[in-house]
């Protein structure tokens, strides 16, 4: 393939950028050119091409975020938008498309690869929510990120013997919040997929308040629900002290983890070769430490669940 495209698309991830790097050196390494198109799929349709020679990405290995920018499109969801970018990618050149982002974004790839453009996908989301891959790019770092924040939350809970409670991302997903209630050590993590009664949350708090706890740390998910329900319901039937932090929008930003860095060099090295022999139609995902191929219905269909056994050791481990 003498053009190739990449893009990345829906919510921005740490080491988006690292992949759009590892895309231009390995078709550099072949021969192959490649145009960045901004602002993914609303930039597609809009024409927001530009060329990315070596320069280009040299200095955003450790930068978090994306230099291709990205947007969310809804009319991208119908067909006549996808007919219309389709023919933007010929026009332009484009024999191979890379879609950087989640399942919304594979949805549209999908789509493309129906009108006859050979699309392989990377997954990259903070949820970590897609399956056929151990990890999405972008979610070590934003649990590095929640648990470094929720590191000096406790030093405020233990000084004051409050509760906190901490929202983190995680629209349909726990497990962000799962990871990063492990790594900090909190009492309860309520996560969507495991819905708790309330009750067992605050007799967890009241069981370590009566063996000497100075303090008490709950992660919940947003998809979950909100933080301040969970912690009214808390001060309202423990009559304990309970504060809110919404970690919101830290945790998406900044520079990738080594783990991060290393899986989005990987799998985009690993798409352009895919494109190159001739696959389309799927994402580059890891799995037992290799690189694999999965066709986007099966992992559309799919969903990557979430390890109850994980779940259940977080009560454990604070008795």
């Amino acid at each position: 393939m003498a053009k190739l495209g990449v893009l990345t698309s829906g919510g921005d991830a740490p080491g988006m950028n690292a992949a759009v790097r590892a895309v231009v050196r390995q078709a550099a390494a072949t021969g192959s050119e490649v145009l960045g198109i901004e602002h993914g799929f609303a930039g597609l349709l809009a024409g927001g091409f530009r060329p990315l020679p070596l320069g280009a990405v040299g200095g955003i290995l450790h930068r978090g975020g994306t230099v291709l920018f990205t947007a969310r499109c809804e009319e991208f969801k119908e067909r006549p938008a996808q007919e219309r970018a389709a023919a933007c990618l010929r026009e332009a050149g484009i024999e191979g498309l890379v879609v950087i982002g989640g399942d919304g974004s594979f949805r549209g790839a999908q789509a493309l690869h129906e009108l006859g453009l050979p699309v392989v996908g990377i997954p990259a989301t903070i949820d970590d929510d897609i399956p056929f891959t151990e990890h999405s790019i972008g979610f070590d770092t934003a649990v590095n990120t929640a648990v470094w924040a929720i590191d000096r939350i406790r030093d405020t809970a233990t000084s004051h013997e409050r509760i906190f409670v901490i929202e983190v991302m995680g629209r349909d997903s726990g497990h962000l919040a799962l990871a990063v209630g492990l790594a900090a050590g909190a009492e309860s993590v309520v996560v969507p997929e495991f819905p708790e009664p309330i009750e067992d949350v605050c007799a967890r708090v009241v069981r370590g308040r009566n063996r000497g706890k100075k303090h008490d740390l709950i992660v919940v998910a947003e998809g979950a629900g909100s933080a301040y329900h969970v912690a009214r319901e808390v001060q309202a039937r423990t009559g304990m002290e309970t504060r809110v932090t919404v970690l919101g929008h830290i945790q998406r930003g900044g520079s990738p983890t080594a783990y991060d860095r290393a899986l989005a060099s990987r799998l985009g090295a690993a798409a352009v070769v895919g494109l190159q022999q001739g696959m389309s139609g799927v994402m580059a995902g890891m799995e037992g430490g290799e690189v694999r191929f999965t066709p986007f219905p099966q992992v559309l269909a799919g969903r990557r669940t979430l390890d109850r056994r994980l779940w259940e050791l977080t009560h454990l481990l604070a008795i």
